[in-house]
């Protein structure tokens, strides 16, 4: 009797998390997007939300390290930027140009182009030796590849420099989840848990981020009234209470992420993504008036068809060959929730519990 109970119980819980992930997700989205109407600044804009995302990560650390009495890792300065000093700068290039595309491109167009960061993952998980050949991959590319053509074929929003902006932020984006995966793999550095990672990453991709900001953006922002050259305090606490809210949803965003995972399975989460790139563009179309043509729309059906056969792939390879993360070993227990696995097991305790006999381990999908 008590299986049904805890079966709707964990549908409630599972859908609870999605909701959360999306509002996250999406919102911050469309908060950028609406953001950079007013404030033209989006380097500047990423630079104060890696500030806030340090911040509270380190207070989430502290309170952490309050309840459980253990402390948490910290990096050595020669491992720090020897090993996470290229994950650091690609994210901060891949999050940084995403936001700059936002100055010249439709959210529909955005959401399209930055699915394709699944060809640029495969490539460079091939490259890594992460993933294994198969026939079935060259399906996956040509369908994402075909879809992205057609979407962009002929679109009346379509704009060149946003587009290689994004094109460009999905290629970084395939390196930085490559390297992001390749670092949370490693057992000695301990950073299975996002929190950790993301408080070692924030000062790195601030300082990698910052010499092409002041390139781009600094003079201009240094002479705006804006920030520096307001006349008033009302609109310099307003810029700086806007940008406080991104970063707030960027946290929770990462943190969001995390907790799917770690509660649900890497399936649910590549899902839910697909399904949210669905919701994104609904939303897009109806709330900011893009514009997309039949075949724009067969385009986007297309490149959703190569994704989900990408994550059906992922999941039957993985089950057949068992996952490849499994073994690792953290240096303390609160750190056995890693970005890029799950346990089927939710807790310790559930080894009594006979309806969770069947539960199996699946390796997390890179979305």
């Amino acid at each position: 009797m008590a299986c049904p109970v805890q079966f709707l119980c964990r549908g409630l819980r599972t859908v609870g998390l999605v909701l959360l992930y999306y509002v996250f997700s999406i919102g911050i989205t469309f908060y950028n997007k609406w953001l950079m109407k007013g404030f033209h600044y989006p380097l500047f804009m990423t630079l104060v939300h890696l500030t806030i995302i340090f911040c509270l990560s380190a207070l989430t650390r502290q309170a952490v390290q309050w309840w459980t009495g253990k402390p948490r890792v910290t990096l050595r300065w020669k491992e720090y930027l020897r090993k996470v000093a290229p994950t650091a700068i690609a994210t901060a290039l891949d999050i940084g140009l995403s936001n700059w595309s936002f100055l010249f491109i439709t959210i529909s167009l955005y959401t399209m182009t930055k699915s394709s960061a699944v060809l640029f993952i495969l490539f460079f998980s091939l490259v890594f030796k992460l993933e294994e050949p198969n026939p079935f991959l060259i399906l996956v590319v040509l369908l994402i590849s075909c879809g992205l053509f057609m979407f962009t074929f002929e679109s009346t929003q379509f704009n060149l420099e946003g587009f290689i902006l994004v094109l460009l932020a999905s290629f970084i984006g395939g390196i930085r989840w490559t390297l992001t995966q390749v670092l949370t793999q490693k057992a000695d550095l301990g950073l299975q848990n996002p929190i950790d990672a993301m408080y070692h990453l924030q000062p790195l991709m601030f300082l990698g981020l910052f010499p092409l900001f002041l390139f781009n953006e600094g003079l201009s922002l240094s002479t705006s009234e804006k920030l520096f050259r307001v006349t008033e305090l009302s609109p310099l606490l307003y810029s700086l209470f806007t940008l406080s809210i991104g970063g707030s949803l960027a946290f929770g965003l990462g943190f969001s992420e995390f907790l799917l995972v770690s509660r649900t399975s890497s399936l649910t989460l590549s899902i839910s993504g697909i399904f949210k790139e669905v919701c994104t563009l609904l939303l897009a179309a109806f709330l900011m008036g893009d514009k997309m043509s039949m075949l724009n729309w067969l385009g986007f059906a297309v490149c959703l068809c190569g994704i989900s056969l990408h994550v059906g792939l992922k999941t039957y390879y993985s089950k057949n060959k068992g996952p490849s993360l499994r073994q690792l070993k953290s240096k303390s227990p609160e750190l056995e929730l890693p970005l890029l696995q799950r346990n089927g097991d939710e807790s310790k305790d559930s080894a009594t519990d006979e309806c969770d006999d069947d539960e199996e381990e699946e390796e997390i999908t890179l979305h």
